[in-house]
C-alpha cells in the first residue's frame, strides 16, 4: 500500500483527472464515475505488483484505451510527468469515430424534426401570427422533448425514468391546453413563461442519466446549461447574418424573401437551434470550457459595479422601484442574470483553491443583489397591500422570495467560505440543490394559477 505522501499525491493526479473529463466532457459525466473505479482498481493492482503510485497512474491511464484521444490532450497540457512517454497515442481510437458520426446524424435529425414539429399545426389551420398564445404555450413540446429525446439516446436511460419522462410531458401538455384561459391574458403568458422553467427539469434528469440525485450531476447541468446558452446566441448572430445577406441578394433580383423567413426560417430555427447548439456542447466542449469563464470573469465585476451603484442611487434619491409588469420583468430577469454569473462561477472554479480577490466580488454581486431583490419585494409588497392580488404580482412575489433565499444563504455560504470557516463544496451543494425549487415553483404556476385566477 502507498503511504500517506504518495497517497495524498495519487488522489491529487485522479482528481485532476476526473475534473479535467468532467469540464471537457469529451467522455460524458455520467460515465466518469465507472471510468473512475476502473482506473483505481487497475491502479491497486499495479501497486500490488510492485509499481510506484506515480507509475501506477501512468500505466492504468495507458491502459484505458477508449480514453486515448482525451488522455493525449490531458498529457500535452500536463507533460512534465513523463506523460508522453506512456500515454499519448499517435492515432485517435477508431472505436471512437463511427460513435461521433452517429451521434452528428441523430442530433440533426432531432433538430429536423423539431423544426418540422412547430409547421404540423399549420396542418390544422394554426398561423403563428393569429395564433400566438396557442404557439407560445406550446413551445416547448415543439423542442423540448426532441431534447430530452437525444439525451435519453446518449445516455440509454432506463425504462422506468423513460416513463416518468413522457409522464411529465404529457402532463404538461394536458395542463397547458386543457385550461380555458383567455386569450393573452395574464394566466396564459404565465404559463407561457414558466412552462419551460418546469420542464427543463425533465431535460436535467435526462442529461444527468443515473446521476440526477448527486450534486455533481446537477452541477454538470448548471454547466450545460450556461454552455447551451452562450452556443445558442452565436447561432442566431449568425443566422441574422445568413437572413440579412439573403434578403438583400434576393432583393437584387426583385424577390421579397420576408414571408419565407417569417413563416418557416425563423420558427423552425429557433427550436431546431436548440438541439443544435446541445450537440454542440457536447461535441465542441473545448471551444466552450475556455470562452465561458472568461465571460464570466467579464461581466460579473461589471453586474456588481451595477447593482452597487443602482442601490447607492436608490439611496441617495429616496426614490422606489417601479413595479409595472414590463419594469418588474427586466428587474427579474437582471437578478437572474446575477443568479447565472453566481453558477456559473461556482461551477467552473475549482473548489480546492483558496480564496482570492476575485471571491471577494463574487460576494459583493450576491450581497448586492440580495439586497436589490429586498427593495424589489418591498415595493411589491407594497403594490399588493395597495391594489390586490393579481397573477402577476403573485408570480413575481413568489420568484423574488425564491430568488432573496438563494441568494441570502448563498452570501452565508460564500462569507464563511472567505473567513476560513466552511468549504466552497458547500456553497456548490446548495446551489445544485436548490435547482428543483425553481422548476417547483415554475409548476405551480403553470398548473395552479389559471384556476386559481379564474383563467384571466
Amino acid at each position: 500500500m502507498p503511504d500517506t505522501g504518495h497517497a495524498e499525491e495519487l488522489e491529487l493526479q485522479v482528481d485532476q483527472w476526473r475534473n479535467y473529463l468532467r469540464r471537457r466532457q469529451a467522455i460524458h459525466s455520467v460515465d466518469v464515475a465507472e471510468l473512475e473505479d476502473h482506473l483505481r482498481s487497475q491502479i491497486a493492482a499495479l501497486v500490488d505488483a510492485g509499481l510506484g503510485t506515480d507509475e501506477a497512474f501512468l500505466v492504468a491511464m495507458k491502459r484505458m484505451g477508449n480514453l486515448d484521444a482525451l488522455s493525449r490532450e490531458f498529457a500535452r497540457e500536463h507533460s512534465d510527468r513523463l506523460w508522453k512517454q506512456l500515454v499519448v497515442v499517435p492515432s485517435e481510437s477508431d472505436d471512437a469515430r463511427p460513435w461521433a458520426r452517429t451521434e452528428t446524424v441523430v442530433a440533426f435529425c432531432l433538430a429536423v424534426a423539431a423544426a418540422v414539429a412547430i409547421k404540423l399545426p399549420a396542418l390544422f389551420g394554426m398561423q403563428l401570427d393569429r395564433d400566438i398564445g396557442f404557439y407560445a404555450r406550446n413551445l416547448s413540446f415543439f423542442v423540448l422533448p426532441f431534447l430530452t429525446g437525444y439525451f435519453v439516446w446518449k445516455r440509454r436511460l432506463a425504462f422506468g425514468t423513460l416513463r416518468w419522462l413522457a409522464v411529465a410531458f404529457v402532463a404538461a401538455a394536458v395542463f397547458a391546453n386543457v385550461y380555458p384561459v383567455a386569450p393573452l391574458g395574464h394566466t396564459e403568458r404565465l404559463m407561457a413563461l414558466h412552462l419551460p422553467i418546469a420542464l427543463w427539469l425533465a431535460v436535467g434528469i435526462a442529461y444527468a442519466g443515473g446521476r440526477w440525485s448527486q450534486g455533481g450531476g446537477r452541477m454538470d447541468f448548471i454547466r450545460f446549461s450556461g454552455e447551451l446558452f452562450i452556443y445558442y446566441v452565436l447561432i442566431a448572430l449568425g443566422g441574422g447574418v445568413f437572413t440579412a445577406f439573403m434578403a438583400i441578394i434576393f432583393q437584387a433580383i426583385g424577390i421579397d424573401v420576408e414571408p419565407i423567413f417569417q413563416s418557416w426560417l425563423l420558427p423552425c430555427g429557433v427550436v431546431g437551434a436548440v438541439v443544435v447548439a446541445s450537440w454542440l456542447v457536447e461535441a465542441k466542449q473545448s471551444v466552450i470550457e475556455n470562452m465561458a469563464p472568461v465571460l464570466t470573469s467579464l461581466f460579473t465585476p461589471l453586474f456588481a459595479a451595477l447593482l452597487v451603484t443602482f442601490l447607492g442611487t436608490v439611496v441617495w434619491t429616496g426614490r422606489g422601484v417601479d413595479i409595472e409588469r414590463n419594469v418588474l420583468i427586466a428587474f427579474d430577469l437582471l437578478l437572474v442574470v446575477v443568479l447565472g454569473l453566481l453558477l456559473y462561477s461556482v461551477s467552473a472554479r475549482d473548489p480546492r483553491l483558496p480564496p482570492g480577490p476575485f471571491d471577494v466580488v463574487r460576494v459583493v454581486l450576491v450581497v448586492s443583489a440580495l439586497l436589490a431583490d429586498a427593495v424589489a419585494l418591498w415595493a411589491i409588497a407594497a403594490r399588493i397591500s395597495e391594489f390586490g392580488f393579481t397573477p402577476n404580482r403573485v408570480a413575481a412575489l413568489g420568484e423574488n422570495v425564491i430568488l432573496l433565499v438563494n441568494l441570502a444563504w448563498s452570501a452565508v455560504l460564500y462569507m464563511r467560505f472567505l473567513r476560513g470557516r466552511g468549504s466552497f463544496t458547500e456553497l456548490e451543494r446548495w446551489q445544485t440543490n436548490y435547482v428543483p425549487v425553481y422548476a417547483a415553483w415554475a409548476a405551480i404556476v403553470v398548473i395552479v394559477f389559471p384556476p386559481l385566477f379564474r383563467y384571466i
